[in-house]
């Protein structure tokens, strides 16, 4: 939020001794711990890989404890993944949302857009009004047939992969699936991604985009032209790209007049309904482009995750398969409210989100003067980054086990016993993910259909190693499938059974995700929900 000149005058006279205006807001910064072996001008770089910031963020985390704070570039900045602060920062009454970091890099693409925008632009208002509506359950229900078509392309490549001996680009493929299936239900678009040998242009452009905006976090605003130059003009070129895509597709539907009740249909037709109000073209534009990069990028890692994670817990994925054979049956096509009684494949995808969170991290700052969780002065305007990833392996919440995966930390008696606001893979608040309920809609019925279809074969010598852009994503992750023969579902419990006597030989690394979960007993026995 702005400050007035005088403010800002009467806070560097109260402050200790030597802070710059960029510590401005935390008063008692000096007793928040920072990495060792600071260098003059340039800060905490020592041993940092500017690739992996979060992973850095997330080493320093452990050492440093639940609220530290690094210094770059005359910058500084404050970390939190404590749960108890993490749950002092929801408090809708004393934060909100900060639009900082690489969201604010993102804005001469996103602009005013419901993920971009700063809270006191009025395009959010407006266009979250406007577009609640299609994310209600009448609107989900219409967009199931959708993801559907596109899933059954999905497995129809799966196939053909399967059946020439090859094994499945993971990441790649999760990545063509949720591009188009928001594309379909969200714009009546098709982009062909399951018919191309390489990535779609718009899908290159915003990895592009993404990519840029982290390296801009990284590199000092002065020295950016000089330093970035080429990148710059790749971006430029990138965005160029994502404007006209998105440009071509608004203005097809406009001669079309109409298509079926979308969200496009709502960002061109509907009004607000108190004030009468109507989205602008440019910040339609704006919206369009939030959607189809937010809505695929981060559904897409999602699914990576939790497909590498049941691929290397083979006694897990036979529990889930068991359970989708039981509540699915033998019908063809799941309908809608099948999806929702999937309540272990849902474990499995919210405790992939768990460690691995795609959108990694969110930001908040105080709307006025606080304390932060009783111990940490802040000043109005002060932000704080909530780093995810450790907040959901805070030991005081999760237990000593944190880094072990296990979907029963999401059995329904486990959820209600964990204090508030220490599972935030969409963010906190008024400006939480709108879409979240889309999102785990499509990815709970994704893991289904595959985990109904085919047996998941892990490669023994990958290594997880995460990529990251702003989101996250498996780099490199390949499985090898066996489709299941018809009628499969009648011998699940046989396979079910070899899977734990499998599991239960194995021995696990402690604090190593990678390694098996051997729990006492078989997985795939226990009660069903």
């Amino acid at each position: 939020m702005a400050r007035t000149t005088e403010t800002t005058e009467t806070r560097e006279t109260e402050l200790p001794k030597g802070f710059r205006s960029a510590e401005l807001g935390w008063p008692e910064l000096d007793r928040i711990p920072h990495p060792p072996r600071r260098v003059p001008l340039l800060g905490d770089v020592l041993g940092v890989n500017r690739r992996t910031p979060l992973q850095d963020s997330m080493r320093l985390a452990r050492d440093l404890g639940p609220v530290f704070r690094r210094r770059a570039f005359g910058k500084e900045f404050v970390f939190v993944w404590g749960a108890a602060l993490a749950a002092d920062l929801a408090d809708e009454n004393r934060f909100a949302k900060h639009v900082g970091l690489g969201v604010a890099n993102l804005r001469p693409i996103a602009g005013d857009g419901l993920f971009t925008a700063y809270n006191h632009e009025p395009n959010w208002q407006l266009a979250h009004d406007v577009l609640a509506p299609g994310f209600s359950r009448e609107a989900m229900e219409g967009y199931h047939a959708m993801m559907l078509a596109v899933a059954e392309r999905l497995t129809g490549h799966w196939d053909r992969e399967t059946a020439a001996g090859r094994t499945v680009d993971v990441p790649g493929d999760m990545t063509k699936l949720t591009l188009e299936t928001i594309a379909r239900t969200g714009f009546g678009h098709d982009f062909g991604s399951f018919e191309r040998d390489r990535p779609h242009p718009f899908v290159t452009a915003m990895v592009g985009t993404l990519t840029y905006a982290q390296r801009l976090n990284s590199v000092p605003g002065p020295l950016v032209p000089l330093l970035l130059r080429s990148a710059a003009r790749r971006n430029a070129a990138d965005m160029t790209y994502l404007n006209r895509t998105v440009d071509d597709l608004v203005a097809a539907r406009r001669r079309a007049g109409r298509g079926e009740g979308d969200l496009l249909d709502r960002m061109l037709d509907t009004a607000h309904p108190r004030t009468g109000e109507k989205l602008s073209a440019e910040n339609v534009r704006k919206q369009v482009i939030t959607f189809l990069v937010a809505g695929h990028e981060t559904t897409s890692g999602a699914l990576s995750f939790a497909l590498y994670y049941l691929a290397r817990h083979p006694e897990i994925a036979a529990r889930a398969r068991a359970e989708v054979d039981r509540v699915w049956g033998d019908t063809e096509r799941p309908a809608y409210e099948q999806v929702a009684k999937l309540r272990y494949v849902r474990r499995v995808l919210d405790e992939s989100l768990r460690l691995w969170p795609t959108a990694p991290a969110y930001a908040r700052e105080a709307v006025r003067d606080t304390v932060l969780a009783g111990d940490h002065p802040m000043r109005r305007g002060a932000w704080a980054l909530v780093l995810t990833p450790m907040l959901h392996r805070d030991p005081e919440v999760w237990g000593e086990d944190a880094e072990r995966f296990d979907p029963d930390r999401f059995e329904a008696g486990a959820v209600r016993a964990r204090p508030p606001h220490t599972f935030k893979p969409f963010g906190t608040g008024a400006r939480a993910c709108i879409g979240r309920q889309f999102a785990l809609h499509e990815a709970t019925l994704v893991l289904g259909l595959l985990l109904r279809r085919y047996e998941l074969r892990a490669d023994p010598a990958y290594r997880l190693k995460v990529i990251e852009r702003l989101t996250v994503m498996p780099e490199g992750l390949r499985l090898g499938l066996d489709r299941r023969p018809e009628g499969a579902r009648g011998r699940v419990e046989h396979a079910a059974a070899a899977a734990c006597a499998r599991s239960t030989t194995t021995t696990p690394r402690p604090n190593d995700d990678t390694s098996p979960h051997s729990p006492a007993g078989c997985p795939v026995h226990r009660p069903a929900d």
